[in-house]
């Protein structure tokens, strides 16, 4: 039974939909050869909708949200965000109207991610490249111009210091030893989580999933405690593949073997292009016979569904 104090918590009305992370070993014929061991957190399960790491990311700050008496949830991404896509999803579980600054024009017809977001009552605006990046520079919650709404402002897929200690608790949810904890790197947000509890565990191997990624660094290191170890963490950029959201069939060939051989369904913007990169560096020898990597698939399936 239920303590008494969580029933005033409106995010237990979220809570009580997640379901367990686990931890799965990845049976490949190639790894095995290899002799290293790959293990995937399986994030996408905790939600069929706010799954991967965009719960973990908002849970402190919605929370937050909600102790200042936000009167609304201001947001920016793209067109397929994730980020936005579990923002409109909460917002409309707690009742909170939402409101998102989108980087382009409008389609002349909606994706299934838009669709949604309206279906969830956020309030879509379409905005150029250059007031998206006006935008990328407003990182307090209260630090948005007026000219764009009066709300609760989170930053481009909730950069936020509050985030840190959602994605924290992933790692504690894992006992497996490794040697490496491998993620994909979008805004850098996660990876300063990981490394805020899991630094000293194992080393941290961040896969930048955009081109010209090496700014990350700066972002990283500004959301950690000093007292973590530079070292203890690093970035890959070898494995965008043009640019964000861009493939090639290279990369779609790979995530359609891996999904045929082990039955884990990725997608190609983010988890697939970081397992692709740890095959890669598996082929490298970067990776010594027996270690243990445990990649994080932070879900996101909803970005690859058919349109409506």
């Amino acid at each position: 039974m239920q303590e008494p104090e969580l029933l005033d918590n409106p995010l237990v009305v979220i809570e009580n939909q997640l379901e367990k992370s686990t931890l799965e070993k990845v049976n490949d014929p190639f790894l095995k050869s290899a002799g290293v061991n790959l293990w995937m957190k399986r994030d996408d399960r905790l939600h069929p909708i706010i799954s991967g790491n965009k719960w973990r990311k908002l849970k402190y700050i919605v929370e937050h949200a909600l102790s200042v008496q936000a009167c609304t949830l201001i947001s920016m991404g793209g067109q397929y965000s994730n980020h936005l896509h579990a923002l409109a999803f909460v917002g409309k579980q707690l009742g909170l109207p939402t409101k998102a600054w989108i980087r382009g024009e409008p389609p002349l017809e909606f994706n299934s991610t838009l669709k949604d977001l309206v279906d969830w009552g956020m309030e879509l605006h379409f905005i150029s490249r250059s007031e998206y990046r006006e935008l990328r520079q407003i990182k307090d919650h209260d630090g948005l111009p007026e000219k764009y709404g009066v709300g609760y402002w989170l930053s481009e897929g909730g950069a936020n210091p509050l985030a840190l200690r959602g994605v924290a608790e992933l790692v504690l949810e894992i006992s497996q030893p490794c040697d490496y904890f491998c993620l994909p790197c979008g805004t850098g947000t996660t990876l300063a989580g990981i490394a805020s509890t899991g630094a000293g565990r194992f080393s941290i191997l961040g896969f930048v999933v955009f081109k010209g990624g090496a700014y990350l660094e700066h972002e990283i290191s500004a959301l950690l405690p000093h007292q973590i170890a530079p070292e203890s963490w690093q970035l890959n950029l070898d494995y965008h593949f043009g640019g964000f959201a861009k493939t090639s069939p290279q990369l779609l060939a790979f995530v359609d073997t891996f999904m045929a051989t082990t039955g884990i369904r990725i997608e190609p913007t983010y988890t697939g292009k970081m397992l692709y990169g740890i095959y890669d560096l598996v082929k490298q020898k970067h990776f010594k016979k027996g270690q243990n990597i445990i990649a994080l698939h932070t879900g996101g399936l909803q970005s690859i569904r058919a349109p409506i």
